[in-house]
């Protein structure tokens, strides 16, 4: 056996990240030291809260049967009223395509995409605080 096992010839961990062993951390670990970015000093993440629901999943988000109920009354100038900050979503976005139904849809925010297929449909769009 040759040599002999000499405690931390390196130094202990990471040591040197920026001086003896600086080849190995630019080859293997680039962009390991320094800042990126501006600091938010005290963020308040609660006002960046803003969870999406789709207007494809409106309707599956209703309990079972209520698509078929609204198809019962589309002629009674009767539509049905989605609340989806009840469900636990803040905006409604424009993707997928709605039943030629009516329905009133309760939301904080909507997309001008969202709005305009909702009213398409013989609905309407009710901002709720």
């Amino acid at each position: 056996r040759i040599g002999k096992h000499r405690k931390h010839p390196g130094g202990r961990g990471n040591a040197g990240g920026q001086h003896h062993h600086r080849i190995l951390m630019d080859k293997y670990h680039p962009g390991y030291f320094g800042k990126v970015g501006m600091r938010t000093y005290h963020k308040l993440k609660n006002r960046q809260f803003c969870p999406i629901v789709n207007l494809d999943m409106l309707w599956p988000m209703l309990p079972e049967g209520s698509l078929e109920k609204a198809e019962a009354v589309k002629d009674e100038n009767k539509a049905a009223v989605i609340d989806v900050t009840k469900q636990g979503f803040f905006k409604v976005c424009g993707r997928g395509k709605l039943p030629e139904l009516p329905v009133v849809v309760k939301a904080k925010l909507f997309t001008k995409k969202a709005e305009a297929k909702i009213k398409e449909a013989g609905g309407a769009c009710v901002l709720v605080a």
